[in-house]
């Protein structure tokens, strides 16, 4: 049995009720060396609102080790908190908890119909997994899953006022559970695996039901509020109704039938391309718009040519005969090769212009950055014995001899690279921990490239 393979036996817990709310226990997980807590983008993203929320980092690191080594006791897991008692190397045990916001009643009501109206999603949360798109539709649906900055309210007994070496140990070994189970994540906002499930069946069903009575002949009975009456109402008006959810997921666009290249000087291959991509573009706005904290987000910043170029590439279809034909011409068009194409389109998915800004950058940060870097790569491996041997140039930590190196970004994070056929390729999403950084080039496929990256010249 693999350590993966042990985690999630481990990680399966225990559901009972606690008063009236569900509780789920999980036993103590093995102490973990050489690779990250998370693996998924859910769990990173949970250990993302951790670093962005504590003050002092020095309190996360020392949390990190505490978790390493497997301070951290059985996990017990209820609506809105997270409990366990976390020992420091003298053997004193402190009772630290987490606090989560839990969603209210319409936004249960919101998220559940986002899921039931998917049988993908469902399936997803079945098999233990959840894709963005369910993420993305939530949020459209004015729905965060996932915590941010902030969300995450420590409380320990040891009476530190923030994130303390107790809590952060508790929110790392609770991003290994997350990884196994996002279930967990949705107990916490406030619904047990079972509830939820009985739940989604029944909306389903009646979803099912709508839509095989949808082609009954026979007046229908008018959804809404007929205008007459809402305006009698006066100032009792009827509360506005929630975003729908962004539909659909990905854009269906109907085939061009007719006319050639030859007679209207435009193909048709392209023409769906661009429209294909207009829709996508048109979908993604529309998300970002209905978010709840759209009036106070900065603006998104704008794209270069070959920015952009990347964009359209990693949102193509890698099978269609036409991707590989606009891949070249993106690509020659910029100046570039399809390598070129397919190494940036491979950066661009694991976190867009950032990373790609990353895969680019060969000069070192500026002096501020570099200290912050060389003292999180000190941190780091404080605890080892025999630390890792990196060779310093520019924002790059390449390891002597070896296929494996660290880029620090201008987000102050690290990026794992692994070389390929001579040349660097991006091997995973940012960490803010060095460490689990260069682990993650070690678990992650090291000969296929990203299933939406172009492939490149031979």
């Amino acid at each position: 049995m693999t350590e993966r393979d042990e985690e999630r036996q481990l990680g399966q817990g225990s559901e009972r009720e606690h008063g009236s709310a569900v509780e789920r226990t999980f036993a103590p997980l093995p102490p973990i060396r050489g690779r990250g807590f998370a693996s998924s983008w859910w769990g990173r993203a949970w250990l993302k609102a951790l670093e962005d929320t504590a003050l002092d980092g020095e309190q996360l690191r020392r949390g990190r080790r505490q978790a390493r080594e497997g301070a951290v006791g059985a996990v017990a897991v209820r609506p809105g908190r997270v409990t366990a008692v976390v020992r420091d190397r003298d053997g004193t045990a402190y009772r630290s908890d987490v606090l989560v916001q839990q969603l209210d009643p319409a936004a249960w009501d919101r998220l559940l119909a986002v899921v039931a109206e998917r049988a993908g999603h469902i399936a997803a949360l079945l098999d233990r997994d959840m894709p963005p798109h369910l993420a993305e539709d939530a949020a459209a649906a004015g729905v965060e899953l996932l915590p941010g900055i902030g969300d995450l309210e420590p409380e320990c007994g040891c009476e530190a006022w923030d994130h303390c070496p107790h809590t952060a140990a508790l929110c790392y070994q609770l991003a290994r559970l997350l990884d196994q189970d996002p279930f967990v994540l949705l107990l916490m906002r406030g619904r047990g695996e079972r509830e939820l499930l009985a739940e989604l069946q029944e909306r389903s069903a009646a979803h099912g039901a709508g839509v095989a009575t949808a082609g009954q002949t026979g007046p229908a009975k008018p959804a809404g509020v007929p205008a007459a009456e809402a305006f009698a109402a006066g100032a009792v008006r009827p509360a506005l109704p929630a975003p729908p959810p962004v539909e659909p997921a990905e854009p269906t666009v109907p085939a061009l039938v007719g006319g050639s290249a030859a007679a209207g000087g435009l193909d048709p291959a392209a023409l769906e391309f661009l429209v294909a991509d207009a829709a996508r573009r048109a979908r993604r706005m529309l998300a970002e718009a209905l978010r709840p904290d759209h009036a106070s987000a900065p603006p998104p910043a704008g794209l270069t040519v070959w920015q952009d170029a990347v964009r359209m590439l990693a949102w193509a279809d890698p099978d269609a005969p036409l991707t590989s034909r606009i891949a070249a011409l993106l690509a020659a068009g910029c100046g570039r090769d399809r390598t070129d194409a397919a190494r940036a389109v491979r950066a661009w998915e694991y976190g867009e212009s950032t990373a790609l800004a990353v895969l680019e950058q060969e000069e070192a940060p500026d002096a501020e950055a570099l200290a912050r870097a060389r003292t999180q790569l000190a941190a780091a491996w404080a605890e080892e014995d025999r630390p890792p041997r990196l060779r310093a140039a520019g924002n790059r930590w390449t390891v002597p001899g070896g296929d494996a190196q660290l880029r620090y970004g201008p987000d102050g994070r690290w990026w794992p690279y692994r070389k390929e056929r001579g040349r660097w390729w991006p091997a995973g999403a940012a960490e803010s921990d060095p460490a689990a950084a260069l682990a993650a080039i070690s678990v992650a496929p090291s000969s296929a490239l990203h299933p939406h990256a172009p492939d490149p010249a031979p």
